[in-house]
């Protein structure tokens, strides 16, 4: 009776252990940018966050729905990618209305210009989704002309893995550009090398393929650099501290 009774207490310790490990899969990519997310409505500045991060996880994402056609991997990764998509959506519309209302210009961009210069830096929400959905749509025809083929598929996996690994490169640059990391939740990238690092390791020790620990350390590295520019600039400052945003917002922080 006795032994019974622990069998059912360890079989739903290992069922609670199973689902907290399957939320944690979903959304553990999601929570670093909710501390970014919260600290832009609170002052309506994006101007620290690079909207390229979004960009980049998008494409990683969205290729590698598209790996699963040729090569199956299990339905909570597919569900991690399908909600970090609308997570990054959702980064992006609220750039987008901080940003406009802010601008000075009146002058408009949209995505059916077609203007490179203006790239992933439109007026409003609706032209980002419109050039995912091209995207998206384009990569998928590709995908289904190309599915036979063994080494388009392992070349897609390989591009959805890499520009993952990419991802804190846009935010890296922005800082460099800003010569600041002022506007960055530094919450958000020690959660990124937290998450990155614990990823690595499991990598190694399950001797996963040589791909997924190459660009785990790459991802590593990343998230280094940029904790070193918030010591660097930090320590020595490279421009005025900005006051655009206003009084009010200032008292609504404190």
């Amino acid at each position: 009776m006795e032994d019974e009774l622990f069998n059912q207490i360890v079989s739903v310790f290992n069922s609670l252990v199973s689902w907290v490990a399957a939320g944690a899969m979903m959304f553990g990519g999601v929570v670093p940018y909710i501390p970014q997310y919260r600290d832009i409505r609170r002052t309506q500045n994006a101007e620290g966050f690079s909207t390229y991060v979004c960009l980049v996880l998008l494409v990683a994402n969205i290729l590698r729905i598209l790996f699963r056609f040729g090569r199956y991997f299990e339905t909570l990764l597919l569900w991690q990618s399908i909600i970090m998509i609308a997570t990054m959506l959702v980064m992006l519309n609220l750039c987008t209305s901080v940003r406009m209302a802010t601008e000075l210009s009146t002058k408009r961009r949209s995505f059916i210009d077609f203007d490179w210069n203006y790239f992933w830096s439109w007026s409003r929400f609706v032209d980002y989704v419109q050039c995912v959905l091209a995207f998206t749509l384009v990569a998928a025809y590709i995908t289904y002309l190309l599915l036979d083929s063994a080494l388009f598929v392992e070349t897609l996996g390989f591009l959805a893995v890499f520009a993952e690994a990419m991802l804190g490169t846009p935010q890296l640059y922005c800082n460099y550009q800003n010569k600041s990391t002022e506007g960055m939740s530094i919450k958000m990238v020690l959660m990124w090398t937290s998450g990155d690092t614990f990823k690595t390791g499991y990598f190694l020790l399950t001797e996963a393929p040589m791909q997924f620990w190459t660009c785990g350390l790459l991802q590593v590295f990343v998230d280094v650099a940029i904790l070193f520019q918030v010591y660097y600039y930090s320590r020595y400052p490279q421009k005025p501290v900005s006051h655009t945003v206003s009084h009010t917002t200032s008292a609504k922080a404190l």
